[in-house]
């Protein structure tokens, strides 16, 4: 018998969505250490965000992520790497910053002493802010000093 291949075969493929290859997705980049760092933070934020259906607020990401990028260029060593990570997960996003400090990153949760900054400060609301927008968030040791995180909900 002689297969007949004169009639070509089209095979019928799903289309593989970013989150189905192998997990979620996720990017790393080593930023400078100098404030340039926040807007290369926020564009890959949104770039991140933008081609997913149901993502995140992208507005509140880009302001999270560069809260936290302009705490560790703020508050870190000059010359000591910055890293941002930023996961995409099922639920929506979770996206940290690495530094080499190993320092706690002051106070990421609420106590009840907590006034939060004075009205004529000019520092102290980017935790505050992290703390109010994000549905989770903290900070854990790493081989090379810490790592501060939040996560944010899909947008339903």
């Amino acid at each position: 018998m002689v297969e007949d291949r004169t009639t070509p075969r089209t095979v019928e493929r799903k289309p593989r969505t970013l989150l189905e290859a192998s997990g979620p997705a996720s990017w790393r980049i080593a930023l400078p250490h100098t404030t340039a760092a926040v807007p290369i933070a926020r564009a890959l934020i949104r770039t991140a965000l933008a081609d997913i259906e149901v993502s995140p607020d992208s507005d509140t990401a880009e302001l999270l992520t560069a809260e936290l990028v302009a705490n560790a260029v703020e508050h870190t060593h000059i010359g000591t790497p910055i890293k941002l990570v930023v996961e995409l997960l099922p639920t929506g996003c979770q996206v940290e910053v690495h530094d080499g400090d190993p320092a706690p990153p002051g106070n990421l949760t609420r106590s009840a002493h907590d006034t939060g900054p004075g009205p004529w400060q000019e520092h102290g609301r980017g935790l505050l802010l992290i703390r109010a927008l994000s549905s989770a968030c903290g900070h854990r040791p790493t081989d090379g000093g810490k790592a501060v995180w939040f996560t944010l909900p899909s947008r339903s």
